[in-house]
């Protein structure tokens, strides 16, 4: 089995980066053309509040845009924009990101596909074109108003997350998790009000707590979109056996991520990345497994989007079947929104 073949054939989904605000970050520049287009009238919010920044430590300058996407055989991918800094900024600093994208499509005229339903994936595939799915981090972009998450959805948001690590006014994070306490009041009106609209409830950065809370309430599945495993690298971030177990029964998944240090402490590799594989696989089952590199976000394990294809010849050399290759690359991803989008 030729591991590129495969990878050019399948339906490969990766469910987090962070280039957009990387992209803006780095001088304005443009998803589909690199520096070219680059100017000033696209500063706004983001650049104001954030500032330049420097590529991360054994990553490209960016790692993935347009471009890298095509090259590397990834069809769709969540563009999301982390609010968390933007305090009380959160829902202009989301709204600036998403007007940077849909300018910078517009004027640099990308063979680019906004998913609205998850056939728009199918479609922009068969068409030779990329899928971008606007994320979002941190619940509190919707300033604890179901009127605008409606807003963002009409928008062509499809996936939010209720927090970041920090807690929201939906959620718990899991650096500030306490006993007993995961969902307030409206985290819990937020989900049902997602499930209603065809949103992708995103647990990434909860607390266990508002983990096992989200999918007791939530009547679709979820995703999980960037972590690991916890008994493999005993990170807040990573997921506990008993949480995978959990999510398998919600029929969710989750995208295992390229951050260093959600792979392992002393010796983040490849191979161990594959670890992490292998043991959700034992623990909840092929059909949990997908990808989320958290590119342009800390995602620096590949360098860039480039590399990806080393994980199916990874999974080859360790005796998957092309059929469960497949569903980690992409098809496992794809079921979800599926089911959670329309």
């Amino acid at each position: 089995m030729d591991y590129r073949e495969l990878h050019k054939n399948a339906l490969v989904i990766d469910s987090h980066n962070d280039t957009i605000v990387a992209h803006i970050r780095r001088g304005n520049l443009s998803l589909e053309r690199g520096q070219e287009g680059s100017d000033t009238r696209s500063s706004g919010t983001i650049a104001f509040l954030r500032g330049h920044e420097e590529p991360r430590e054994g990553a490209g300058n960016i790692q993935i845009n347009l471009p890298k996407m095509r090259e590397a055989g990834i069809d769709a991918a969540f563009f999301a924009i982390d609010v968390t800094t933007a305090f009380k900024n959160h829902l202009a600093y989301a709204l600036d990101g998403f007007g940077y994208l849909l300018n910078d499509l517009t004027k640099s005229e990308a063979d680019a596909v906004i998913v609205r339903r998850s056939n728009d994936i199918l479609e922009a595939k068969a068409a030779g074109k990329v899928a971008v799915i606007l994320a979002i981090e941190h619940a509190d972009c919707t300033e604890r108003s179901l009127n605008i998450l409606r807003v963002l959805y009409e928008l062509g948001v499809r996936s939010i997350g209720l927090t970041h690590n920090v807690s929201s006014w939906a959620a718990d994070g899991c650096l500030e998790a306490r006993d007993g306490v995961g969902l307030t009041r409206f985290g819990r009106e937020l989900i049902l009000e997602m499930n209603r609209l065809g949103m992708l409830v995103d647990l990434a950065h909860v607390s266990p707590s508002a983990f096992f809370s989200a999918l007791e309430l939530t009547k679709k599945p979820v995703i999980f979109s960037h972590g690991n495993a916890k008994k493999l690298c005993d990170h807040a971030r990573n997921l506990s056996d008993e949480q995978l177990k959990a999510l398998a029964e919600n029929r969710g998944v989750i995208g295992m991520s390229y951050v260093p240090f959600f792979v392992d402490t002393k010796n983040p590799t490849l191979d161990r990345l594959l670890d992490h594989i292998d043991h959700v696989v034992s623990v909840a089952g092929i059909d949990v497994v997908g990808l989320g590199s958290d590119f342009d976000g800390g995602g620096t394990l590949l360098a860039d989007a480039a590399e990806v294809p080393r994980i199916a010849e990874g999974l080859i050399k360790r005796g998957y079947s092309e059929g469960d290759i497949r569903k980690v690359l992409g098809e496992n991803t794809f079921r979800v929104l599926r089911e959670s989008i329309g």
